[in-house]
């Protein structure tokens, strides 16, 4: 399975995030310390506020962060909800469709992709010490 760049990218915002927990951050320095595009963070930024990943704060002063601590928040779970109804295959149309038996394992291989991904928070894939590495090799 691949992961869509709107899952990248949340991931990414939100590694960054628990990197620099002590403020608030805004989505122009996100998108310069990964070098990627500023409108497709917004989306993802949006998007993971709605589902409560992050806080948005707007105004002076204002900025994102992370609505809760990085342990608290399951890699798995958030994939899942960025990547939303993931079908391996296009069945709708196949001449097979009723004779094929290959969608059943493929979800069954799907389902296990996510099962190993929510065994994982966000502390977890940042690591023993990972936070403050990775907060030294970005920008403030």
């Amino acid at each position: 399975m691949r992961l869509t760049r709107f899952s990248d990218y949340a991931v990414r915002v939100t590694l960054y995030l628990a990197t620099h927990a002590e403020r608030m951050c805004s989505i122009g320095e996100i998108a310069t310390a990964y070098g990627i595009s500023r409108n497709h963070l917004m989306k993802v930024v949006s998007d993971l506020s709605h589902a409560g990943y992050i806080r948005s704060t707007q105004g002076r002063g204002g900025g994102i962060r992370l609505a809760h601590p990085p342990a608290d928040i399951n890699i798995g779970a958030m994939i899942r909800h960025t990547e939303g109804n993931v079908d391996l295959v296009d069945c709708r149309e196949c001449r097979l469709k009723g004779a094929c038996h290959l969608p059943g394992p493929l979800d069954e291989a799907l389902d296990a992709f996510f099962t190993v991904l929510e065994k994982y928070t966000l502390s977890d894939v940042v690591g023993t010490g990972g936070m403050e590495r990775l907060g030294r090799m970005m920008p403030s």
